[in-house]
């Protein structure tokens, strides 16, 4: 996988992945330059109203409100022709039921005019109602295959979600831990794009036997920049 340039205003990380070119968004979504495609994962919308609802637990309700104003600033950025959420779109089944009005024609105005595929996750396996878009379990489009799990003998060209990759490395004495992309040559595993999501160090044992530690990398995000971190330099 080779790093091209940093671009934009922004500072985003321009790579090459399966002899494609993608954007690593400072954000956390990706963009696709030749399919212009843009592919966002694990928003989970309405997390808050779920942990209300079914924990009783307070989170501020404006989870979802944050996810698709920061949402809509990129699609506004990179104006996609596709947009594919990569699973756990929404934090529960009956989510897109809980979705305030004013939130469902946000989230309509954005999908107007482009085609919009949502992929089930397992936070989300069974498709919301009345929302428009096409669902799926996965979805090819030339030699990349879209799906929200990671799946260790799947061999080349996997882009994924589901593990919300956060990385941590210190310096000058201080601990720094941001969310982050990470990959090989053969998988990219997406960090989670919606607010109050968390993150799972790339360290853990759930990726262990998902990357070539050879050409394994993160890319940190860090407000407006997008920071490439060989292994050697992470810590858990």
């Amino acid at each position: 996988m080779n790093t091209l340039a940093r671009i934009n205003e922004q500072l985003d990380m321009e790579i090459i992945f399966m002899n494609n070119t993608f954007v690593l968004d400072a954000s956390g979504c990706l963009f696709w330059k030749e399919e212009s495609l843009l592919v966002v994962s694990d928003l989970h919308l309405e997390k808050g109203s779920s942990f209300a609802a079914k924990k009783g637990l307070f989170m501020p309700p404006y989870d979802t409100q944050a996810t698709l104003e920061k949402l809509a600033l990129r699609i506004a950025h990179w104006q996609p022709k596709s947009i594919i959420s990569l699973g756990d779109s929404f934090h529960d089944d009956d989510a897109a039921t809980r979705l305030p009005n004013s939130y469902k024609q946000h989230l309509t105005q954005l999908m107007s005019g482009r085609d919009w595929i949502w992929v089930s996750g397992n936070h989300d396996p069974s498709p919301p109602k009345d929302l428009g878009g096409t669902f799926c379990e996965e979805i090819h489009i030339g030699s990349i295959n879209f799906c929200h799990e990671p799946r260790p003998q799947f061999k080349t060209g996997e882009i994924a979600g589901h593990l919300h990759p956060a990385a941590k490395i210190k310096q000058r004495g201080k601990s720094v831990r941001r969310r982050c992309f990470v990959g090989d040559d053969n998988r990219i595993i997406m960090p989670a794009f919606g607010a109050f999501t968390g993150g799972l160090n790339v360290l853990n044992e759930a990726y262990a036997n998902l990357f070539d530690m050879q050409n394994f990398k993160s890319w940190m995000l860090s407000g407006e920049n997008v920071f490439e971190m060989p292994a050697k330099k992470l810590v858990k």
